[in-house]
Order: structure tokens, then sequence, then C-alpha cells
């Protein structure tokens, strides 16, 4: 087992050809770094929501990255070639679209939810591009554009609707997809790293709540309250690919 990646909340580790192993750290991070904590069981939770929600998307026709989760810390994955773009779903005005458009109030309802794409770079900090700039950049295809575009709305969607069902509002969301064999799979994880989520109170349960000042140790509560609102429990999950 080779590590070939280290980032701020994961290592990948690459298992033979064809899979690699997702290593969730017990490390919390904001602020481009410049905020960072040891948060013991914050990876095995996020890992185990990941992988949940992957389940979850494939058994509603998305297809991801998802092999299985040990129970722990670890997802075994498929090994794609990662497309460099962040795809963020907004389904309520927040964040940093509230300083470039102004008029937009907090929390208003975007209907219907708007798509952004970010180029991946810490050293550019993300930033908002265009489709025609990644286009005429040779990073996707225009036709893997309108796909990448309709596959993170139906994701948006589907969880939305599943988080809706235990009084949990999405409020937006950061997605990554690569490919293989000229299919686009989902990748990365999906956890409180990668979305913003509030509960009926308005409480923040994702990584948010770190950003404005909660302890290490609250956040990994709130990881935790967000595997027991949806009834996860921590074991072995195995998709599809597991079984093929």
């Amino acid at each position: 087992m080779r590590l070939i990646y280290e980032g701020k909340a994961k290592r990948v580790y690459e298992l033979d050809n064809d899979t690699l192993l997702l290593e969730f750290k017990d490390e919390l991070t904001a602020f481009d770094g410049l905020k960072r904590d040891a948060a013991p069981g914050k990876g095995t939770y996020a890992a185990a929501l990941s992988a949940f929600l992957f389940k979850y998307l494939e058994d509603h026709g998305i297809e991801t990255h998802f092999i299985e989760y040990d129970g722990g810390r670890m997802l075994k994955v498929l090994k794609v070639e990662m497309i460099p773009l962040e795809v963020i779903v907004r389904n309520y005005a927040y964040g940093s679209q509230l300083k470039r458009m102004p008029l937009l109030k907090p929390m208003q309802k975007l209907e219907p939810p708007i798509v952004e794409l970010h180029y991946k770079s810490d050293e550019l900090r993300d930033p908002l591009i265009l489709p025609e700039d990644a286009i005429a950049a040779n990073v996707i295809t225009d036709e893997e554009w309108k796909l990448i575009r309709d596959l993170a709305l139906k994701i948006d969607r589907l969880l939305s609707d599943l988080f809706a069902k235990h009084d949990l509002t999405l409020i937006d969301l950061k997605l990554e997809f690569g490919r293989r064999n000229g299919t686009i799979y989902l990748a990365d994880e999906l956890s409180g790293d990668t979305f913003r989520i509030v509960d009926r109170e308005g409480k923040h349960l994702d990584k948010e709540a770190y950003r404005r000042g909660c302890s290490p140790s609250d956040l990994v509560n709130n990881y935790r309250k967000i595997l027991e609102i949806l009834g996860i429990k921590l074991e072995p999950i195995k998709g599809k690919k597991a079984h093929a």
C-alpha cells in the first residue's frame, strides 16, 4: 500500500492499478489551513457518512467511486482520473455568494438551485470560473460539463430530499468528479466537510460551526449527531462495485 497523496482531511493510498484507500484524518482545518485542530473521532464519522451517502446515491442511479467501507476511517474506492474542478450547488444564498452578490438576502431560497464551477487550486484559493473557461482550457468538454451539471443537480435533489425527511436543511454542497473509461463518477467525499446543513433550529451541524468558533469536540459531536439522525451505524458497508 503506497501513500500517493495527503490533503487536509484525507490520506490516499494506492492498493493496485484499479483501487485506492481513503483514510479520513482526525483533523480539522478552516480558512485555507490557517485554523487547525486535532479532532479525535472526526475521521470515522466523516468516513461513515460518506459511505452511507455514496451508497444511497448509487441506489438512486448515480455512479460513484465507492466500493466499500471498513466501519472505521477507511473507504475503498475505484481509482479515477480526478477532474480539477469543484462543483458547488447552492440551495440558499450563503457565504461567499453574498459577498459577490449583495442584492441577495442571507438564506434566501434559490429556485432553481445555482450551480457554480471552481478551479481546484490551493494556491489560487479555488477561484470561481465560467464553464467556458474550463472548456477552453481542455479541463472538460462541453458534453462533460452538461453531464456534470445535470448530475450535480440530481445529487443535490436526492440529498436535499433525504435530509428533509429528517428535518435537516441542505444549504449547499461541494462535489468533485472523476473519469474512468469514458464514465464520469462522483468522487472524493460527502460529509460535514463538504456541505452545509442545519437542523430544525437552524443550528449548523457541519464545519461552518467550527469556522464560527465552536470547539473541535463540539464539531465532532455534531458529526456524530448527523449519523444518529440518519440512523447510520459504524459498521462495514459494501457498494455495488464490491459485489461485481
